[in-house]
């Protein structure tokens, strides 16, 4: 299907292929995320270039040489690893993960790259689950308050059913989680949240 995409295009787009990237090839992607350093501190993150071997990071809290570290990027899952360097900004991180685990990775960062290749639509990036509380209230700009409803939420964002419709990039206040309006559809909203929610708390009882 992406093959056949490609050859549409007025222009040759040269597509990567899972097998280069498990050789370790190192491509440019910008992904959010989370981080845990071994005293269990979390800190958000973005990618700056990425590896099944390896990810460099731009992020303020820096930890300590061959540390351990959890990561949740979205688009691509848990991963653990060890604080290889310092690089300008942010620090490298050394990937413990087996084979079949790098193999997923060379095939997500494959989709990710062909994806903005050819300009296709991102799509949803995380797992989405309906909570057991699904009421909740958000709070636009200027204070004013609007019941809603949880239709499914991610680690990165959540469709709400509210007859609100702020204008896109608005900032709001769902629950007490700060995001903004990212899309409308028939009765609702979706909010793309301002920090992924950390991992460890997204399950049925999650409340915003």
């Amino acid at each position: 299907m992406i093959e056949a995409l490609a050859q549409t295009e007025a222009k040759p787009v040269r597509l990567l292929r899972p097998s280069d990237l498990r050789r370790h090839q190192r491509v440019k992607v910008a992904l959010l995320g989370r981080y845990m350093l071994a005293d269990r501190r979390e800190f958000p993150c973005q990618t700056v270039d990425m590896s099944p071997g390896g990810v460099r990071l731009t992020c303020a809290v820096l930890g300590e040489l061959d540390e351990r570290v959890v990561l949740y990027l979205e688009s691509i899952g848990r991963i653990e690893g060890t604080i290889a360097r310092f690089p300008s900004g942010g620090i490298a991180v050394r990937l413990n993960a087996t084979q079949r685990k790098r193999d997923k990775i060379a095939s997500q960062l494959t989709w990710i790259s062909n994806r903005e290749a050819l300009g296709l639509p991102e799509g949803r990036n995380h797992e989405r689950l309906t909570p057991q509380e699904t009421g909740v209230t958000v709070k636009l700009e200027g204070g004013r308050e609007v019941a809603a409803r949880i239709i499914d939420v991610s680690l990165s964002g959540v469709a709400l059913s509210t007859q609100a419709q702020p204008p896109i990039g608005t900032s709001v206040m769902v629950g007490r989680t700060p995001g903004r309006v990212v899309r409308y559809f028939e009765g609702g909203i979706g909010v793309g949240f301002m920090l992924p929610i950390s991992p460890d708390l997204f399950h049925e009882g999650l409340t915003l």
